[in-house]
């Protein structure tokens, strides 16, 4: 999932919701918030000091009101501090208070914003309407002496307009941010998904290819031991010869039904005797390419590829399949070159690469997963796989697998 690599920076309604919270599910104040709270507080009081000045200059004011709006102005002040929790019922009771004390103006600025930040549409509209209706009644039963009542009705209403505006412009911009976010982690968590599909349709895709092997060396040992209980009076080196096969198969088994353990089949199909590839029909699957027009060159230096083990010998063979069709896809009319090497005790590698593509081509649609089932049979048969873009703009397979000496 897609974090923030510094949550405190971010607001908290905009911050991962990982980040610890009160009882009642609301987010704490990030580092960030803070620092906006003290700054709105400071802001407001400096505006407040700023009216009380200008009432303090006038001589018609009492002092016992002046020190009366300053404790008003400073309560209006500290008010802000829940802001964040109540803000629709501190602009209205600010709005109240502003009708009749100066002092509190920059406080209820400060609140305006808060609610166009933290809530909907309607409820600002209706704080907003409010606040406008009232701007006209503070510099009427209090008017400076220095500015006149309709400049200080029309610059309160425009200040007014300003924060409001500013709050749901910041109000909108958040809510597009959480939105992209959103999108983001379900595109990964989609992708996630994709990703285990394609592994488990691999892993079942080699359950029943080990199933088919697995049904075939059981045969042969039924068959064998079937002629051994028939035939008991065959002569030793035939039965020798049978117990030998027996042994091989037996073995044989063991190694496949290892690789089938843990893998799940998947149900409703009915098994078909289809021939599986091995290592020795990698020659065929290179010349039905080139008579499909695909440029390939194959570098085969296994000394005996029906040596080798069935099931290395599919895996190598599939690898091969995919390196060749993903070539055939994404870079068409290159040459495509295939190597294969090893032996018993050092295990077989496979390359499978091509150079850039030199014609156009369309992008086909998830694209990727065939890499995936080739890593999950790849681990799975004790191997390891590694895939990527090379230095040149082509793309190159490489693939080991163990080959038991």
């Amino acid at each position: 999932m897609t974090r923030t690599e510094y949550p405190w920076l971010l607001p908290s309604a905009m911050a991962d919701p990982e980040l610890p919270g009160d009882q009642a599910g609301r987010s704490r104040r990030t580092v960030r918030d803070w620092i906006v709270d003290l700054t709105a507080f400071l802001c407001a009081a400096g505006i407040g000091l700023l009216a009380a000045s200008a009432l303090d200059a006038d001589r018609t004011t009492p002092d016992g009101v002046v020190f009366v709006d300053c404790l008003i102005g400073a309560a209006a002040c500290c008010a802000l501090w829940v802001r964040r929790r109540w803000p629709v019922g501190l602009a209205v009771g600010l709005i109240l208070v502003s009708t009749v004390e100066p002092v509190a103006a920059g406080a209820l600025l400060v609140a305006l914003f808060s609610v166009a930040v933290h809530r909907p549409f309607r409820p600002v509209a209706v704080i907003g309407a409010l606040a406008l209706i009232t701007t006209p009644v503070q510099p009427y039963l209090r008017p400076d002496p220095g500015t006149s009542f309709t400049a200080a009705t029309v610059v309160g209403v425009l200040l007014s307009l300003l924060v409001l505006s500013w709050g749901m412009v910041v109000r909108s911009r958040r809510q597009l941010v959480v939105t992209l976010r959103e999108r983001a982690r379900r595109a990964e968590t989609e992708a996630e998904l994709r990703a285990e599909q394609a592994q488990r349709l691999a892993r079942e895709a080699i359950a029943r290819e080990m199933h088919d092997v697995l049904a075939h060396r059981l045969t042969l040992l039924s068959v064998h031991a079937g002629a051994l209980e028939f035939r008991p009076d065959a002569p030793p080196a035939q039965v020798a010869r049978a117990a030998g096969v027996i042994r091989d198969s037996a073995h044989e088994a063991l190694q496949d039904l290892r690789e089938i353990i843990g893998v799940l089949r998947s149900p409703g199909e009915s098994d078909d005797n289809r021939p599986q590839p091995t290592l020795a029909t990698l020659d065929s699957l290179i010349d039905e390419s080139r008579l499909a027009g695909m440029r390939v060159t194959l570098d085969s230096r296994i000394a005996d590829p029906a040596a080798a083990p069935a099931a290395t010998g599919r895996t190598v063979y599939r690898i091969a399949q995919e390196g060749l069709t993903n070539a055939r896809k994404h870079a068409p009319g290159a040459e495509v070159g295939v190597t294969v090497a090893g032996g018993p005790g050092d295990g077989l590698t496979i390359e499978v690469r091509n150079p850039a593509p030199t014609e156009p081509f369309e992008q086909v649609p998830g694209s990727g997963q065939g890499l995936i089932g080739l890593t999950e049979r790849a681990t799975l048969a004790g191997g390891r796989l590694d895939h990527g873009p090379a230095p040149d703009g082509g793309f190159g397979i490489r693939a080991w697998l163990p080959w038991p000496a």
